[in-house]
Parts: C-alpha cells; structure tokens; sequence
C-alpha cells in the first residue's frame, strides 16, 4: 500500500495516526503543497488532487474517513471499539471532526510554524471550543473510550494539537485529555515524518 500525503494536512496526519494504530506498513509519499508540480503530480494521482490519498492494487481512496475505515477493516478492527455502542459513538464523533468545528479551522489554520497565541476569540471560536471541551472532558482515560487509541483519538489528535499551538490549553479534564493527544508518540511522529521527509516531487 502507498499512502501519499502532503505537508500542513491534518487530514494527512489522521491517515498517517491511523496507520500507526492499525499496524500495518504503508510506503508513505510526502508531498510539499507549497510546491506547483507536487500539486500537478496529486492532481494525476487522487480523483480530487488532494489529499491524503491511499493505494491499495487498484484501489484509490481519497478521503480520510473512508481510509481510516479501509484500515479497520485490514486490521481486524484496531480503529473502532468491540463494544458496538461504544463503535457507533467513535464514528458519530469521527463525522463531527470531519464536518464541524468550521471557525476554528478557518481563523486558526493548521501550520508547523510559530504563530502568535489568540487572546480573543469571537462568539464562533467561543462555541466550538465550548463543544471541544466537552467533548474531551469525557474522555474515559488516556484515550477516549479507554487504555487503546482508536480513529477518535486520531482525528481529535490533530485538533488538540491546533489548539494548544495558538495558545488553547484547556482545563481540568479535558486539559488532561489534550495534553495526552499532544504528547502521543503517534503524532509527534507523524509531525516529524512531514517535515522531515517532503519532497518537491513525485519520487
């Protein structure tokens, strides 16, 4: 399997966390988006031109949701919960990343660099951090439904990151929950593996 992803994609960094929780080996493509002929190149390659793009034979997945549930299925279900309650609310909160949280991803865009903290959030921000809080508060250990990740730590990972990289540190135990995501292996691998391994081309 090939898994092609591009620099300051957090899409790119949920597929490269779930690949790490399912355990499988993938032959990863880093690709600089700040780069024309990178950009012409997935634009041949995925359906949309965007990415993370995953390529199994003659397979092409080009969404990170769907790969994430491609890589469950390839692992026996290591990305979702056994209990089936517990399977329904992880992709529940799965679709709520993918979909929500819309002011927070336009005035805190996701960058590797140095930014300067917020100090004051509109009424939007304000409310999908509200929502963000509760959601971690919930957390039922040092991942979300317990002991082992799953694709819900993986797509909250990112976010939690985000946040605490313009200066969002959340309290009590939602604060526990982002500082675990933040300081996981599994991210701050896929961090390093993205700026560490771009290229301005296909290889």
């Amino acid at each position: 399997m090939q898994l092609s992803v591009g620099t300051d994609s957090t899409w790119s960094l949920r597929a490269m966390i779930g690949v790490k929780i399912a355990e499988l080996t993938v032959d990863l493509h880093v690709f600089s988006l700040q780069c024309a002929s990178c950009k012409s190149v997935l634009r041949s390659l995925s359906p949309t031109g965007l990415v993370p793009l995953l390529e199994d034979g003659s397979l092409r997945l080009h969404d990170s949701l769907a790969i994430l549930e491609y890589l469950n299925e390839l692992s026996d279900g290591k990305l979702y919960p056994a209990d089936q309650g517990k399977r329904a609310l992880s992709r529940s909160l799965c679709a709520e990343m993918h979909a929500g949280f819309s002011a927070l991803r336009q005035t805190m865009p996701f960058t590797l660099a140095d930014v300067s903290p917020l100090t004051v959030f509109s009424p939007a921000q304000t409310a999908d951090i509200a929502r963000v809080t509760t959601l971690f508060a919930s957390a039922e250990g040092p991942f979300y439904q317990g002991d082992k990740p799953a694709a819900v730590d993986a797509f909250y990972a990112v976010l939690a990151y985000r946040l605490q990289h313009y200066g969002v540190r959340l309290q009590g135990e939602a604060g526990k929950y982002q500082q675990q995501l933040v300081a996981w292996s599994f991210l701050q691998e896929a961090l390093t593996q993205l700026t560490s391994t771009a290229a301005c081309c296909h290889p």
